[in-house]
């Protein structure tokens, strides 16, 4: 959301935009497709095509265009090996990647309005990038979340799918929902804070959550979609209230299950939960006690140890 926010706020001050994405890629390289970023006129820039003297080097490109007034699409290929003669990106690590300079202006404020009005409403929608620019379709779905066709350089497209983002819901608003919806949000999660209290200091302090609700944790399921996209954490006030979430959550099928506690009071709610019926094999999803790390003593400490398991599981 954070590049999309860039780019609507310089077409908003009338500036242009080069939107740049890794189209293609080949053997080791530290761009991968769908990686962005996007330089305005002025020299901002947001996002990363993946880092180092390459990434420089294609906004310093960009930069140059704006100068010279060369506000069109272009593909660049950079090689990452010192060997090759053409197209040397100056980096080592062997591998290849394409990016395409988009040009965003003035013209492309609606649909870049749309666009982030229904990341933000979690509605799906379809990116086209092509030869015309940058398109938006919304209430649009595709097989897979990218996909990206490349064959040369007159024979490419690529399109990706939004609204469907990798959303953490955290069950239970206190001291550490607050830093790991900050945490969480920093690593481009849409993160929903749900607690049953009201006036609770910590959920009214949250300002990183893109969503809070107060509601029934008898009704936790209906607020969370099942899929690849989804990723819950519980850690409520009390265990009963714990196991009334996580009764709820084992039957779906999520990218990641975590709950806080202790190994005794886990033990014990196991425990029940077998007697209820559930299988060791449902329990054993349960990353619980949560975390990556064990050990951690402050919310923050905990939020950082939650992040890492998430980021760990996002990435596998």
């Amino acid at each position: 959301m954070k590049l999309w926010d860039f780019i609507y706020d310089h077409l908003a001050d009338r500036q242009k935009v080069f939107l740049i994405v890794v189209i293609n890629t080949e053997g080791s390289s530290p761009g991968r497709v769908g990686f962005k970023m996007a330089v305005a006129e002025g020299g901002d820039f947001s996002g990363s095509i993946g880092g180092g003297i390459m990434e420089f080097n294609m906004v310093e490109l960009a930069r140059k265009m704006f100068r010279e007034n060369q506000f069109q699409t272009i593909l660049r290929r950079q090689v990452h090996t010192p060997e090759s003669e053409h197209d040397k990106s100056g980096m080592i690590c062997s591998g290849e990647q394409t990016q395409v300079f988009i040009p965003l202006s003035a013209a492309d404020f609606e649909t870049l309005k749309q666009l982030r009005q229904s990341i933000s409403n979690g509605e799906n929608g379809i990116i086209t990038i092509s030869d015309n620019g940058l398109s938006f379709a919304g209430n649009f779905s595709q097989e897979k979340q990218i996909i990206s066709t490349f064959e040369d350089k007159d024979k490419w497209k690529y399109s990706e799918q939004i609204g469907f983002a990798d959303t953490v819901y955290i069950f239970g608003a206190g001291h550490i929902s607050v830093p790991l919806s900050q945490i969480l949000r920093m690593l481009n999660f849409r993160v929903a804070v749900f607690d049953d209290r009201t006036d609770l200091s910590t959920f009214n302090a949250n300002s990183y959550a893109h969503k809070k609700e107060v509601i029934d944790y008898k009704n936790a399921a209906s607020w969370v979609p099942e899929g690849n996209n989804s990723y819950v954490a519980i850690m409520t006030f009390g265990h009963r209230s714990d196991g009334t979430v996580l009764r709820q959550m084992l039957p779906k099928k999520l990218k990641y299950l975590g709950m806080i506690g202790s190994k005794s009071k886990v033990g014990v709610l196991f425990d029940t939960l077998r007697q209820e019926g559930f299988s060791d094999e449902s329990l054993a999803r349960v990353n619980s006690p949560i975390g990556l790390i064990n050990g951690n003593q402050t919310p923050e400490e905990i939020a950082v140890s939650i992040a890492a398991k998430i980021i760990q599981v996002r990435n596998s």
